[in-house]
């Protein structure tokens, strides 16, 4: 069931006027139902696999909870008699099961993960080294809607647990709740069960402004997917499938045309997400921040898809870059190649496997692991030639200036979308070759002669274009001042927050770009 179906829209009507029917008391258990009815919809196979890790990651959060209770009962019943030493072997016994019980449920889900979605994956590679006699048969896999993300979601609920910052959930159907909820299903947020559970689980009684608010999030999200992201999809389509004929400068505006695609494609699903939620009162957390004014690919990845980055940043990053290998090899760096390289080394490594698993995160091919890597390099490089650039920034007092950060900002998007390329053509060599055409074929001349209407849209789809990047820009700019936009319209007289809202949702209707039976394109993100 697409977001931008009408049989969604319909699905979702009934859930906000049900959720405010029932009695308060009944909410989270009504959303819980409509969460599996959604998640059947998609393929009733599916309930299996989110049903298999829900009560793993519940039965071992569950044991991992009472070995904490039986710690902290024996201690406080034997503190007198207990040495320092002994207090502290006891806990570490202890620590070694839950140790245990935690690497069970990671190996266990994450090998649903792996299984399902890099199996074929792997037999490619293999059949590489392969004769044609020898080849191995690819295997027809079932690969869960949204597997990517709540088994991330679940992980890192159960990884909390271990370590203490999260008491567990002791009713099965709540945790199911906090794994299936349906909204995020399709392409996150990667919700924390701290943040997510004090919302999902209260009782909310309905209010004009969260409904209005929420409602006025998913027409923003519809516009930027239906309007902006499910027209220009196009001419992308378009440049990708003619590599030989579209090179040059076609690849640049392929480079250009993606990028706001994407955008508009990710963040208006996730507004349409996060609005469906906040019309229930439910908060789920922020994935963007303005991430096309981000001065450098580390402030952009802070800022792209955040709940991603930070759980990451949080479950790979930190335990492998202090695991006790990783300290060792630290010491011994530092000891036999000096201080500069030794306090590198564990940064690195620790990076190297962050940003190899985050394109591997993406997608079962090499050029989402390449696009991964060249994320890592560029990283790597800007942190070395930081002491270049602050030696830059006094010899020409351009720090801070707008004029420069202007060319920061652009710089980004263009390495940014440089990278993505990785994602477009899907062929490593093939989108060197691409974007390498940039720099030796001289067809600029594209550009302005009318060569771009050839791409499958007409002038009057690059005038919506143009207003809808111009919409927005200014949206953008306006949140860079002022914040919360939706807030300071709600500050307005009402006429025009509700005009607003009006005038989205015929522009969506008027102007909408509608597939095959009236429906939009998927998601680009549904695919992970």
């Amino acid at each position: 069931m697409l977001f931008t179906s009408y049989s969604f829209i319909a699905f979702i009507t009934i859930v906000f006027v049900l959720y405010y029917l029932l009695p308060k008391k009944c909410q989270w258990p009504m959303l819980l139902v409509f969460s599996y009815i959604f998640y059947f919809l998609a393929d009733p196979r599916y309930l299996l696999f989110i049903l298999v890790t829900t009560l793993s990651t519940y039965f071992i959060s569950i044991r991992m909870e009472d070995i904490n209770r039986v710690q902290k009962a024996y201690i406080k019943e034997h503190k007198a008699e207990l040495s320092s030493d002994e207090k502290k072997a006891y806990k570490a016994s202890m620590k070694a099961k839950k140790w245990k019980w935690l690497l069970i449920c990671l190996f266990f889900n994450i090998g649903i993960l792996s299984v399902t979605k890099y199996t074929n994956f792997v037999i490619t590679n293999i059949n590489n080294f392969l004769s044609d006699a020898s080849q191995l048969q690819l295997v027809d896999m079932i690969v869960p809607m949204g597997i990517s993300f709540y088994t991330f979601q679940t992980m890192g609920y159960i990884i909390d647990v271990y370590r203490g910052k999260q008491e567990a959930q002791r009713n099965p159907f709540k945790l199911a709740l906090f794994v299936s909820f349906f909204p995020q299903l399709v392409q996150g947020p990667i919700s924390r069960y701290g943040d997510l559970a004090p919302t999902l689980f209260a009782e909310h009684k309905f209010e004009s402004k969260t409904v209005s608010y929420g409602l006025m999030r998913i027409l923003w999200g519809y516009f930027k997917k239906m309007v902006i992201a499910d027209r220009i999809i196009t001419a992308v389509t378009t440049l990708i499938s003619g590599t030989d004929q579209y090179t040059g400068a076609y690849v640049f505006v392929a480079m250009m045309f993606y990028a706001f695609e994407l955008y508009c494609d990710f963040t208006g699903g996730i507004d349409i997400t996060i609005g469906i939620a906040e019309v229930m009162g439910i908060k789920l957390a922020e994935n963007f921040n303005l991430p096309y004014f981000s001065k450098n690919i580390k402030e952009y990845w802070n800022r792209w898809h955040i709940t991603m980055g930070t759980w990451f940043t949080d479950y790979i990053f930190y335990p492998i870059s202090v695991c006790g290998p990783m300290l060792k090899l630290s010491k011994w760096s530092r000891n036999h190649l000096g201080q500069a390289i030794g306090k590198r080394v564990t940064v690195y490594l620790s990076s190297f496997v962050v940003w190899f698993t985050t394109g591997l995160w993406h997608g079962a091919a090499w050029n989402f692991i390449v696009w991964g890597l060249m994320n890592f390099v560029v990283i790597m490089i800007s942190q070395e030639l930081e002491p270049l650039y602050e030696k830059f920034h006094k010899r020409f007092n351009v720090k801070g200036k707008v004029p420069y950060e202007v060319f920061q900002v652009i710089r980004t998007i263009l390495l940014m979308s440089c990278i993505r390329m990785f994602d477009c053509y899907r062929d490593v060599p093939l989108t060197f070759k691409m974007v390498g055409s940039m720099f030796t074929e001289f067809n600029w001349h594209v550009l302005v002669d009318g060569s771009l209407l050839n791409l499958g849209l007409t002038m009057a789809d690059y005038g919506v274009l143009i207003v809808g990047f111009i919409i927005v820009l200014t949206v953008s700019l306006v949140k860079v001042k002022v914040g919360n936009v939706r807030a300071a319209l709600y500050e307005k007289p009402a006429i025009l927050y509700f005009g607003i809202m009006a005038i989205l949702f015929v522009g969506i209707l008027v102007f909408g770009a509608y597939g095959v039976g009236y429906d939009s394109s998927q998601f680009i993100y549904n695919q992970f």
